[in-house]
């Protein structure tokens, strides 16, 4: 079993970036893929972006691209998001998730696909 633990959160005013990271207790090259979701007060889970730890391809929900990327110097076994001009709707905890099969921009998102979840890392965008 593997651990997931999110950190990096924390409050920023509008257009303000943050770098989130999911360090993980076994390497994730064990694991296809290291998804990133997002859960605001009231809503789903969200995905919000995925990266293959075999062939580093990566993908991002369209309301995050641009702004938001996976970092390809990502450690063995840190995966970080790099979060810039962030938006107030951009508020809500964000989680790391570990899955055994590759991801792809059909199914990045899906949460059944994820095994293991970390505990999540708020994060508040405010002026």
């Amino acid at each position: 079993q593997v651990q997931l633990v999110e950190s990096g959160g924390g409050v920023v005013q509008p257009g303000g970036s943050l770098k989130l990271s999911c360090a993980a207790s076994r390497f994730t090259l064990d694991y296809a893929a290291i998804g990133w979701f997002r859960q605001a007060p009231g809503k789903d889970r969200e995905g919000v972006s995925c990266i293959n730890t075999g062939d580093i391809s990566t993908y991002y929900a369209d309301s995050v691209k641009v702004r938001f990327t996976i970092p390809r110097d990502s450690a063995d076994n840190v995966i970080y998001l790099q979060m810039n001009t962030l938006r107030p709707e951009d508020t809500a905890v964000d989680y790391c998730a570990a899955r055994p099969v590759p991801c792809s921009r059909s199914n990045y998102y899906s949460v059944f696909s994820y095994d293991y979840w970390g505990q999540g890392t708020q994060v508040t965008v405010s002026s």
